[in-house]
């Protein structure tokens, strides 16, 4: 590995082994949450998290840049356990930029920061020379307080169940189309939106949860496989169970990729005792973002490595390994 490809930011294998053999290396024994969505401080009381969003175009159907810098960095604190509560950001700005269009963006993440009671503490623009990046670049940093403690990839339990919120891969999907000039089906949006409200419902009432994630980058296959990476489970799910939109499956066609691998904004995976899985259920149907919550699969004991399978339709059984290769750059 001698120069940084743009496969290493695809969330899946080879982003797994620029991390670990470049960052991890360098700051195994200070960095104490590097398998984490979020850092936690102050006695593990509060969450941080930091993210840059790249994503062109900067505008698609569901949101823009700006909402996604919200969403995506809160719900990385939220994944951990802790409501969002306070932001930093900053704008890397191109030279020619239209102003009209970073009022909108700022306007978009004021709206989210309002719908979910985020104070913003700090911020920072720069100007680079017009070719120094595509249009805008935007870095935020969430702190959130910890409502529910020692959440993590590392707690995944025998007979755990998996539960996922929504139907998958419709980000990946609508960037795709927009970026090779596909005509959008009516129904073809990201669905990029704040996780919260889905964690507070089952901490509120009581739910054990072992570990959270959104499937962002690399789709639920990167997120099981680092799953059962860092617990040394296997994780075996159900292909029925997982909702798939035909629009989606179609650009998958497109494409030649399996849905999987798609990156999503609006859906998180949930290991829970299979004991709370009715309930939680039964929890998140009353949400907004959580109607079609279902169970997809469970956790196993170690006996094939740490992997994960699906059982398909006809009941046979594959590896659903990380992901590989240029899937999609620049999609968040």
């Amino acid at each position: 590995m001698d120069r940084v490809l743009l496969s290493y930011g695809n969330g899946g294998k080879e982003n797994a082994k620029l991390i670990n053999d470049v960052f991890v290396k360098t700051f195994g024994d200070i960095a104490r949450y590097s398998f984490e969505d979020s850092g936690f401080f102050c006695g593990g009381d509060y969450a941080i998290s930091t993210d840059s969003y790249t994503i062109t175009p900067i505008f698609f159907p569901g949101g823009d840049i700006g909402k996604l810098s919200i969403c995506g960095s809160c719900n990385d604190v939220a994944m951990g356990g802790a409501k969002p509560l306070y932001l930093a950001a900053s704008f890397i700005i191109e030279e020619g930029f239209l102003i009209s269009d970073l009022k909108k963006i700022a306007q978009s993440m004021k709206d989210e920061m309002s719908k979910n009671d985020i104070v913003l503490l700090s911020a920072d623009t720069k100007v680079v020379q017009k070719g120094g990046i595509n249009g805008i670049f935007i870095n935020t940093t969430a702190i959130g307080e910890i409502k529910y403690k020692n959440i993590s990839a590392k707690n995944l339990q025998n007979d755990d169940v998996i539960i996922l919120n929504a139907p998958i891969g419709s980000h990946g999907a609508c960037i795709y189309c927009l970026r090779n000039d596909i005509n959008l089906s009516n129904d073809l949006k990201s669905d990029c939106a704040s996780l919260w409200e889905l964690v507070s419902v089952l901490i509120e009432n009581n739910i054990t949860i072992h570990a959270m994630r959104d499937a962002t980058r690399g789709g639920i296959a990167a997120l099981l496989n680092e799953w059962a990476n860092a617990s040394s489970k296997d994780i075996c799910i159900d292909q029925d169970s997982i909702l798939i939109p035909d629009s989606v499956r179609g650009v998958c066609e497109i494409l030649g990729i399996e849905p999987y691998l798609l990156a999503n904004e609006g859906v998180c995976a949930f290991a829970i005792p299979k004991s709370d899985a009715n309930k939680a259920l039964e929890l998140l149907h009353n949400t907004t973002l959580g109607r079609n919550s279902r169970i997809i699969g469970s956790v196993l004991e170690n006996t094939l490595g740490g992997k994960v399978v699906l059982k398909n339709t006809l009941g046979s059984k594959i590896y659903l390994d990380y992901p590989e290769g240029e899937i999609l750059p620049r999609i968040c």
